[in-house]
Formats: structure tokens, sequence, C-alpha cells
């Protein structure tokens, strides 16, 4: 370490000004923000920085340091300033624009060998972000400030650097702010340097920014900015560009207008490049056709001065009437919500990460983003060009606790000005950009207004929206958003509103299921009601991670960087676990409501990705007619050929049969019958065929093969078959009327309760449930009666709320036991969470086999993407491991099934109709008492749920409750199975 990193800087006038309290103050000697790409050769800083952690901002920096990983935040970096969590609530108490005094402010420091052939040019430093006020300095001169923690910040180092010398760069990041109350989202709060920081050098003769308008119909148009750091431009200085390698043209026109009306400045050159370009390839997010696109400033000499490099794509976006359009066609947006997260990491994440993110997303259906709730890393927006998503980029603004107050406050202005206008400047020339956003709940006023009319001026190309103008009415048309985009508003809501007659604009909901735990019930019913109902064309699930963070065991801290191959399929390895709010220690905080993503921290798949992907099918049986099957192109813009596929038929007796499958030249929109692939067998049960739909070829997303979609329809209905009774063999109960059986540890009783999911919390049904008492009713036996072969036993359930009468009856039938059970309801139970059968096995049963729906989880109200087949799972992996445990791996749709040992012994189960049926090694009251998987201990055997009815799961954690149709009402219910040993 060099004396200069060893030794405190003197009194330091940008900490004398306190711009952590001070809202007004957005920077000072930032560079505007631009869309010029500066990567080529650049000099990265990234690395290990010297380090030190100050309780203040103004406290004095030691000599003591440590060292820490640039980009990284401190709070995953083995420091004692742990994250946090909160949702809505601020970590502090102070009101705006105040910072608590205990402010965390991480000094980071290295030296810097300018490179010598630097001289004469400009040198610039470059952080990609910093949460959350930046403080720069060079050898301990004052560099400059930014805020705004997701955007970079540029500062003109070129009077503090000397080019062949060494210099030290420091970085102070103060961690509460002002900024902090308009950065106060939904996610874990850290500290530090979180995106690369990069140290480049120009022409001073150089872009200052590139605007390009490439439109669906080929024409081209690329806006230069051109300054000299020297003072005036230079004389003869021009502008050139090509296209691929295609020259593109001087607009002359452009030229002659700004000398007539007197435009030309002497400190701000202008050059305006055209094209029209024949036979382009459009850009969507099913065709994402991209160009290479090279601006560059030469001296009048020729010389290259500068050089931009761009990926760009024509298309068009314009609303028209209620239709959000793209090329003209109205689309639907299969969104989800997506923050920067990584659970070594935090905030700081990768471009392979990305890559990643996109790629599952892709693959699953989605085809649309919104960076939740901040400008993402600018990896992100090259990944969503190239692989094909449309992006509502939205700005770093959310005051959520102090919302009211913030959205007027004239201190902020300027801060909703430049967060909005940053992001619009840096982001503008993606073509995967099709919507700007204002942010993220944070009430809505002249704040809001302000930077609309920015955005409105500089990119009339695309619309904006914001969620807050929805309380003025979802069709105000004098409100700062062209899109009516509310949160969690009921379908049916939505549907009425489209039929009213009132509509004025798309309806995209900006948030609308919530994926927290066990959750996304009525996914299919929402869509379908989407796709039905003109007006609505979709929205975005909340969200795309589970933000548990690896966790240690033995000292509560975080596993950083060190954690990677320490978890798999979203299991935490021994002596880890995924830590959710209040884990790190801190009493402010909202628990797992930070793990309400689609796939688990590690980025394994939950089951409802499997719904959404056959929901969003871009090929579809549309229905079974006696000629054929008929099949439909539910794209927008794409043919199928892109696509192979097979048929299946599944037989309930066990057969499964194949066939290569032809798919018909379809357009977009367009539908068609084919012939039936097989002669259907007249015996085997029930029949369903499926479609088995993969790429075919590689795709940019996904290897040849990969599966697109499983759409299924069934052939025939199944045969009703009655078990026939055995005479002169009897059935075998205790005293207490329990079936005593050698494969049964506890005998089959009455569940009225599941172990509550994070929607039966959040949502009040689980509070209701134990006020009810359903979760430890007391079982009173009332009679045992033998007949014959038969056995009747009636035991009433004893609750607070009231007495629920089951009986069961036991007949010895061929093969096995026949169990019949009702259980009547009383009308005070009028939402109870299921209603059937539990019992548990003796060891070793380890295979669960079965004809119903999988092979994955899935529930009454979300099972549309689970096809109906023979599947075959062991035990322990039918366990979601939701990030608080609770009710899960049940499989909808069972019609049997085999639990059996590895000399295949066990037992088989066949259900009077295709019931909810689940198999874990957890009994529920395991589940609900634990907060995290290693607290639980897999009990030997089986526990198994035959439910006659499941209560649908719904989004009620934060949004709309399952329809009426899932809910299991009071009254009768009947239902039966036969238990058999193997």
């Amino acid at each position: 370490m060099t004396d200069a990193l060893r030794s405190p800087h003197p009194a330091d006038p940008l900490i004398a000004l306190r711009p952590w309290e001070a809202p007004e103050v957005t920077s000072w000697g930032r560079l505007p923000m631009n869309a010029v790409d500066r990567r080529a050769g650049a000099l990265s800083l990234d690395g290990d920085w010297c380090f030190q952690l100050l309780s203040a901002p103004d406290a004095p920096v030691g000599s003591a340091w440590s060292s820490a990983h640039v980009p990284g935040v401190w709070t995953m970096q083995d420091t004692d300033d742990l994250p946090q969590y909160t949702n809505v609530r601020m970590p502090f108490p102070e009101f705006p624009p105040a910072s608590p005094p205990a402010n965390p402010t991480g000094v980071y420091e290295r030296a810097v060998d300018v490179p010598a052939e630097w001289s004469g040019r400009r040198v610039v430093l470059q952080v990609g972000a910093a949460e959350s006020v930046l403080l720069v300095h060079v050898d301990g001169r004052p560099a400059g400030i930014s805020k705004d923690s997701h955007l970079a910040a540029e500062f003109d180092l070129t009077g503090l650097v000397t080019p062949g010398e060494r210099a030290v760069v420091r970085l102070t990041v103060v961690k509460w702010s002002d900024a902090s109350h308009i950065e106060d989202q939904d996610q874990w709060w850290h500290g530090g340097v979180t995106r690369s920081v990069l140290l480049c050098a120009t022409d001073p003769l150089h872009l200052a920014d590139v605007t390009v308008r490439a439109r669906y119909d080929g024409d081209l148009r690329v806006d230069c900015h051109v300054r000299d750091t020297r003072g005036a431009l230079p004389e003869g200085w021009y502008v050139t560009g090509d296209l691929d390698g295609h020259l593109l043209a001087q607009d002359a026109e452009f030229d002659r207008i700004n000398a007539e009306d007197d435009r030309v400045s002497d400190f701000l050159g202008e050059a305006r490049l055209r094209a029209t370009v024949p036979g382009v390839r459009p850009w969507t997010a099913e065709t994402p056709g991209l160009y290479g696109l090279t601006v560059r400033l030469h001296h009048a000499d020729g010389t290259v001065a500068d050089t931009s490099r761009h990926r760009i794509g024509f298309r068009d976006v314009e609303i028209v009437g209620r239709d959000l359009l793209v090329n003209g066609e109205r689309v639907f947006i299969r969104g989800v919500n997506h923050h920067d997260f990584h659970p070594l990491t935090g905030r700081t994440v990768s471009y392979d990460d990305l890559r990643a993110d996109l790629v599952l997303l892709k693959r699953f259906g989605f085809n649309a983003i919104r960076t939740s709730h901040y400008p993402s890393d600018p990896a992100l927006y090259d990944l969503a060009d190239e692989l094909g998503f449309y992006v509502v980029d939205e700005a770093d603004i959310e005051s959520h606790d102090h919302a009211h107050e913030i959205a007027d406050d004239p201190r902020y202005l300027n801060a909703f000005v430049d967060r909005v206008a940053r992001m619009v400047l840096r982001d503008k020339n993606h073509p995967s950009v099709i919507v700007w956003s204002l942010g993220n709940e944070s009430d809505y006023g002249a704040n809001h207004d302000a930077a609309a009319g920015w955005v409105r001026r500089h990119d009339p190309t695309r619309p904006l929206q914001y969620e807050g103008a929805a309380k003025r009415g979802w069709a105000d048309p004098d409100v700062a958003s062209d899109i009516a985009c509310p949160m969690y508003a009921p379908i049916e809501d939505c549907v009425a509103h489209a039929l009213s007659g009132s509509q004025t604009k798309p309806l995209i909901q900006c948030e609308y299921s919530h994926a927290m735990g066990n959750s996304n019930g009525t996914l299919a019913d929402t869509w379908a009601a989407i796709e039905s109902t003109p007006g609505l064309q979709g929205g975005f699930i909340w969200e795309f991670w589970d933000h548990g963070i690896l966790q240690r065991v033995n000292d509560g801290r975080p596993a950083g960087r060190g954690g990677a191959g320490l978890y798999q399929g979203g299991v935490a390895a021994p002596g880890h676990r995924w830590a959710y709010g209040g884990d790190f220690g801190e009493t402010v905080h909202d628990g797992a409501f930070i793990a309400d993503g689609v796939v688990f921290p590690d980025r394994a798949p939950k089951p409802v990705l499997f719904e959404h992907r056959e929901i969003a099918a871009p090929v579809r049986i549309e229905c079974f007619r006696h000629e054929g099957i008929v099949l439909g192109n539910h794209q927008h813009f794409r043919g199928l050929e892109w696509l192979s596929a097979e048929w299946e038929l599944a037989l309930e007796d066990g057969r499964r049969l194949t066939a290569p499958a032809e798919l018909p030249t379809l357009c977009p929109g367009e539908s068609a019958a084919v012939p039936l692939p097989f002669e259907l067998p007249r015996d085997g049960g029930e029949a369903w065929l499926t479609l088995r739909v993969t790429t075919a070829a590689d795709e940019p997303w996904a290897p040849r093969g990969t599966v697109v979609c499983l759409p299924q329809v069934r052939l025939r209905s199944p045969a009703r078959r009655d078990p026939v009774p055995v005479r002169n063999r009897s059935v075998e109960v205790d005293t207490d009327g329990l079936l005593v059986h050698p494969l049964l540890t506890a005998a089959p009783t009455l569940s009225l309760w599941r172990a509550p999911t994070d929607n039966d919390e959040l949502g009040g049904m689980a509070a209701r449930w134990r006020e009810w008492g359903l979760d430890a009713p007391e079982r009173k036996i009332v009679d045992v009666h033998r007949a014959g072969g038969r056995v009747t036993v009636l035991a009433d359930y004893v609750c607070p709320a009231g007495t629920v009468r089951h009986e069961q009856v036991f007949t010895a039938v061929e093969g096995g036991i026949l169990v019949e059970e009702g259980a009547d309801l009383p009308e005070v139970l009028n939402d109870v969470a299921r209603v059937g059968s539990v019992f548990e096995t003796v060891a070793g049963l380890n295979l669960l086999e079965w004809f119903g729906q999988g092979p994955w989880e899935s529930y009454p109200d979300r099972a549309a993407g689970a096809p109906v087949g023979h599947h075959s799972v062991p035990v322990d992996e039918l366990f979601t491991p939701y990030l608080r445990p609770q009710e899960s791996g049940g499989r909808h749709g069972v019609r049997h099934f085999t639990l059996s040992a590895p000399d295949a012994t066990g037992l088989a189960v066949r259900l009077d109709e295709p019931r909810q049926v689940s198999v874990t090694r957890h009994r529920a009251a395991g589940l609900a008492a634990a907060a995290h998987h290693d607290q639980l201990v897999p009990r030997a055997g089986c526990v198994v749920h035959l439910d006659a009815a499941h209560r649908g799961l719904g989004t009620a954690s934060c949004g709309p409750d399952t329809s009426a149709s899932y809910l299991v009402p009071p009254g009768v219910h009947r239902w039966s199975w036969t238990l058999r040993v193997l």
C-alpha cells in the first residue's frame, strides 16, 4: 500500500457541503448522461480496492485499511454493516430529506497508472453505480458528486491526472441520504460500488451523444452531438457512419436548416446521418433482427477523433385507441418484473448472470421485462435486444414511505427530472425499450408531470407509463401515463373496464400476480380473460427472483463470493440457508416478503414457470374434432417453421405411443386441422394426446430440442370401475375406529388444514383457520359398526367454530380395501384449506408413480401447465423448497398412484375421480412451525394427503385471492379410494 493510500486527505469541501442531505443537489462535476459506447479501449478498475467503513460520512478517515471487491456491496463482504430488507418502511425514522446520524460510509481507494499514450487526450472516469451518494476525489482533490444508485456517473479527470504518472482515486460512498427516500424500493438495502468502474480516454473533440431513430419502414436517422473540451469546436469536423458496412448519407437539409435558424453554436456541434434501408428485417421480441451501426467523428483532415458502436433494431411503437402496437400489431405483454440481484453478491450482477436470467425467461414463454424499480445493468438491454424482449424501462424513483409528501415537494423536483432524463439518455437507442416508466409507488404529483414533460419532448417515439397516475382513474387523459398500468387489479375489474365503453388506453398491469411462496393461482384464468377481451394486453408478474441471500448458519453472515456451489435446485447446502428479512439481526424488516419470485435464489425454476410456459404457448390445440386436431399459431409475427413436434398418446393402463408430428404452415393467428396421428385403441381406459413442441434448431436462447410447450387434449374419458367386494374377509380397525394396515404407521384421518402458504398468512386465511381450530381439531369417536366385511366409523372433529362429522366405510375388495368417506362441514366453516384424508406410511417407500397431472407441482387453480400422463418422481424430490416452509408438493388431478420401495414392494391407491394428492416427508404442523428449511427434520416414512377438495392458491399475499370456484365450501364432501399392497 502506498503512502498516499495510508494517509487521510485534508479537510474536504465535498464533505463540508453535506450533499447527502440536500435533495436539490443531484450532482456536481458529473458529465451529462449519453448513449455513446466508451467500453472499447477503456481501462478496467475492477478488482480489490483499499477500503474502510466509516460510521458516518463526516467521520475521519483512519489509517487502518482492509480491502473490498469492486464491483460489489460491502454489506456482503464481511463488514459489520449487514443487509436489511424493508418493503414500504424506511429503515430509519428520519423524515425526508434527513438521514440518520449512524450512516455507514465506505471509502474506496486505489492507485491508477494513467497510460502515457493518453497524453493530450480527455480522461474520463466512469463509475457504473454507487449506492446511494458518490463523492469522487483524485489525489485528494474533489472531482465530483453523483446521486442515483442505479445509473453510471462520469467525471472529466483531464485536469486532475497526468498521463504516464500514478494517481490515487478515492470513491466515498454514503449509504443513507436524501436520495434514499426516493429509492425506497421493495428490496435489500445495501451499500457500495455495485457496477464496474472504468477509466477511458478520448480525443478532446468527441461525440457527446448519439441518438438513433430506426423505423419499421427502414427509415434511419442518427443525430450526433459533438463537443471539444478545449473550447470552441474546430473548423471542418464532420461525422460519418455505416450500417453493417453500408455508408450512411450526411443530411445536408438538416445542416442547411440549422444554419438558417442560427442554431449553430461555437461549443456544440450537431450532425445528422440518414438512410433508407430496403428490405429491412424488423425488430420484434419474436424476431429480434439487429444491425451494426458505427458512428465516426472526424477532424478536418479526415482522421478519426472518436467512434461509437451500436446494435440497433428497426421497429415502431405506438398507441392507437386502446391498443399498444409494435410494428402495427397489437401484442400481448407476457412480462415479469426484474431486479438486479444475486444471492452471493447482492446488487452486483455479471453479463453471464443476466444472460442466464433472460435465457430462462425466454424458455418459459416470457416476452417482456419491467426493470423494477430502476434502470438495470446496461448488459440487460443489450441482451434484451439480442434475445428478444419488450422492456419497460423504469426510473430510479420510489418514495413509498413518504410518497404523498415527496410527489409535490419542489426540493425533489430536480431529482425526479434528472433520474428520468438520465435513464432516457442512456437507453434510448435500444429497440427493446418500448415504454418509459416514471418510477413506482411514489403517489402522483407535479414532479411526475415535470419529468413526463421532459421525456415527451426528448423522445416522442415511445409511450410513457406510471402506475401512480391510476389514482386519477384508468381512463383519465390528462395524467402522465399513456398506459393504464395498475397493480394487482382483480381481473373482473379489468374486464369490466374494457367492456364499459369508457376505456381510452391500453390496460397492461405493471404487477398482476404475486409469486410469493406457493402462489400464482388463477394465472390461466387471468390469461383466458386477457386473450378474449379487447383492450386487455397482459402485464408483469411480480417478480423474477426470490431474493434469498445465502447465509452461513454458524455466524449468521452472508456467504459472499465464496459461496458458489453451495446450492442446487433451490436448496442451500448443509450449514447454509436462504436468508430473508430479519435473519441478519435487524429489528426493522418485512420478513419473507422479499421471497416472491418465479425462481429460487439460485435461479432454479418454481412450478409456476411451467404454468406460464403453457399459457404462453406459441402453438396450441384449439379443439378435437372427428376429422382431426385443430392447431393454432398464437404468435404475433412468426410462423411455426422454427418449431418441431412429436405426438404422444398416454393411456390410463400405462401404454405410451409416439409419432412424429408435421406442423402445418400457419401465419400468426391462423389455425388448421391436422389428422389424428393414432388410431385410438379400443381398450386402455382414459386417453390423452399431447403435442410435444420443441425448437427445431439452435436458438440464441435454447439448443435444438428444448421443450417450448406441451399442449394436450383428452381423447377419451375414463370408464367407471366399481371395486368388487370380497366376502368372508374383514377389515381390521382398532378401538378408536382407526384402520390397521401393515404399511401404515398412522391411519387415515380427516384433514381440514394445510401448512399455511404465504398467501394464506398474509391474506388472513391462516389466522381464521387457527381461530376456527382447524389446525388441531379434537377427534371423538361416535360409533363403530361392523356388518359382514364392512366397517363404518363415525367420528366428530370438534373445533371452537363447530363440529365436523366424518364418516369412513371400510370394505374388503378384490386386491385391497375400499375406503368411502364423507365430511359434513357446518356453515361457519365456509372457506377451509382442504377436505380429505391424511395417513402416514412405513419407511422405505421412496418412489411415487402416478397417472395424473405432473410431473411438477400443481394445484386446483395452477394446473394448466401440468399435462396428464404417467409420471415418476422420488419422494424426496416431490417437496418444493419455498424459502419459508409451507404447503407444497401437491399434484392435481391424480387418478391413481403407487408408493414403492427399491424391490417394487409398497402400496397402491386408486381414487374415485381425479383428486389433489401430496406425498412428502413432513407433517403440516412441522412445516408451519419452521421458519427455514434447516429447521425441518424429514420423516422416515411418507405423509400422504388425499383431498376431496383443496383450496386454490390465489395471490393474496399481494393481490387478488383465488376465485370463488376454487374455494372449499361448507356442506357434505364425499370421496373414496382403494388401498392395496403391491
